[in-house]
């Protein structure tokens, strides 16, 4: 059994040796060592990527009990890695992870709520998953809550709490979160305030691989006669209007 420092020297190292070890755990049955290794199996981190593998031992860690583990049995029914797409399933395993209170699991139950994947849509179910993960911190699921109040979904429309949980959402660092912080921020005439959540979107967005998101943040100025903050710009500098 490798030791605490020993884990932490591989997490420093090549994802070659990571995997590797992990593997070895995983092979004598260790939940989070299947847990782990199936996230590289299905990022192909350190390891050749193979989805069918990554979900195998994503179930049997969740027959572990890992709610982490079974919500990501759902990710992989949800999405077809692995498997052919079953969101119908994939809720029966999301709704087991939520009701261990992963947050995780609350936010894809709540999303398949919220659009009627595979489920009936229920959206007051949904907002209400989409607030016990944000309560945990969920960043994403913060933003969410702040669409509910921004659109009436199953609640009164009210653009001062969709602003806060906007907020929340944007500095947890959720890259929609921060665009439409930014966003309510310009409706608002706060250009500086609005200029450094929108470049932080777009950053975050570039992080991810997201490039259509960043594409629609500078689409979105654009028709609005701004030009996107270049990617050095100063967090604190104003938009730059294009009109005369």
């Amino acid at each position: 059994m490798r030791s605490v420092e020993n884990w932490c020297a591989l997490l420093g190292g090549p994802p070659e040796a990571l995997a590797a070890a992990l593997a070895g755990a995983a092979r004598a049955g260790d939940p989070q060592a299947l847990l782990h290794y199936g996230q590289c199996l299905l990022d192909g981190a350190g390891v050749a990527r193979d989805p069918r593998a990554a979900l195998a031992a994503f179930h049997q860690a969740a027959q572990a009990g890992l709610p982490a583990a079974i919500n990501m049995v759902g990710r992989c029914l949800d999405q077809g890695w692995g498997a052919p797409s079953l969101p119908g399933e994939a809720a029966l395993w999301f709704e087991h992870a939520a009701a261990q209170g992963h947050d995780w699991g609350q936010y894809n139950w709540a999303t398949l709520l919220a659009l009627g994947r595979g489920v009936p849509r229920d959206r007051a179910r949904a907002l209400a998953l989409f607030r016990r993960a944000a309560e945990q911190g969920h960043a994403k699921a913060a933003g969410m809550v702040g669409l509910f109040h921004e659109e009436g979904w199953a609640v009164p429309v009210n653009l001062t709490l969709a602003a806060h949980h906007y907020a929340r959402a944007a500095e947890g660092g959720d890259f929609r979160g921060a665009f439409n912080h930014g966003r309510i921020l310009l409706d608002q005439g706060r250009e500086g305030c609005a200029a450094h959540w929108i470049e932080r979107a777009r950053v975050l967005a570039g992080e991810a691989g997201n490039a259509r998101f960043v594409a629609q943040i500078d689409a979105w100025l654009a028709a609005r006669g701004f030009t996107a903050p270049s990617a050095n710009a100063n967090y604190s500098q104003k938009l730059v209007s294009t009109n005369p």
